[in-house]
């Protein structure tokens, strides 16, 4: 009985998603054992028992490769903000708030490497697209911050910010963020989108600081407190609604 063209097909492209998945795994694996974002294809190849050679059959170049582990680390933090954005009411705005941040220091702590290769230092000789897969998967990781800040406001619940006026370079910069953006249809204001700014690197500032080492002088019990304290006061520096 003569085999179906699709299926064969459909096979074949099962088989490939799954080689590619484990290419993909196998050198996060060998960027954790050695604390680096470095990756060669030579190692890749020995710890999945093929040759070298084979892997440029699904990805072109180191680059490449590279480029796609940063995507999916950026659609995985993406993911993780927004499950955790939507396991809180709707109306609860300062509860919404804790959980997006708690979920940014959950996912950083719960894979350090990752976190490392797209927040850390950069892969040396590594540039990753402008407009490529990289760029619009961290946009929508910074989306769900974004959502925040504009649906507060349209509630009428944002009070005015603490840091006051924009910089000049800052204007600009949201008509840019308002066009990538889709919570930003309607633009933003060049203060709140400096709040947004200040607001993501106070977050990741402290994630940073605990997520390399330089807080484990403090208890598990110590840190929680202090994060969210500053997610407060981030808060209060905004005009969001601070977590209760």
């Amino acid at each position: 009985m003569p085999t179906d063209s699709t299926t064969v097909h459909s096979r074949r492209e099962r088989v490939r998603a799954a080689t590619v998945e484990e290419i993909k795994q196998t050198a996060l694996t060998l960027m954790r054992e050695s604390g680096t974002a470095e990756v060669r294809f030579t190692d890749i190849a020995r710890l999945m028992g093929i040759t070298a050679p084979a892997l440029y059959r699904y990805f072109a170049d180191r680059d490449e490769l590279l480029t796609a582990l940063v995507a999916d680390s950026f659609d995985s933090l993406a993911a993780a903000l927004a499950g955790a954005q939507e396991s809180v009411p709707a109306d609860d705005l300062g509860g919404r708030f804790l959980a997006i941040c708690s979920a940014y220091r959950s996912w950083a702590l719960g894979d350090p490497q990752r976190f490392a290769l797209i927040f850390g230092v950069p892969v040396p000789s590594y540039q990753a697209p402008p407009d490529g897969p990289t760029a619009e998967a961290g946009q929508r990781a910074l989306d769900h911050l974004a959502a925040l800040v504009t649906d507060t406001a349209r509630l009428g619940r944002l009070g005015p910010p603490l840091v006051a006026p924009a910089a000049p370079a800052v204007p600009a910069a949201a008509g840019t963020l308002a066009e990538k953006t889709e919570h930003c249809a309607d633009g933003l204001a060049p203060e709140i989108y400096q709040v947004l700014l200040l607001t993501w690197s106070t977050l990741h500032g402290f994630v940073s600081l605990e997520v390399y080492g330089h807080f484990n002088w403090l208890d598990a019990t110590t840190l929680d407190h202090l994060f969210t304290t500053q997610v407060r006061a981030a808060a209060l520096v905004a005009g969001l609604v601070q977590p209760a």
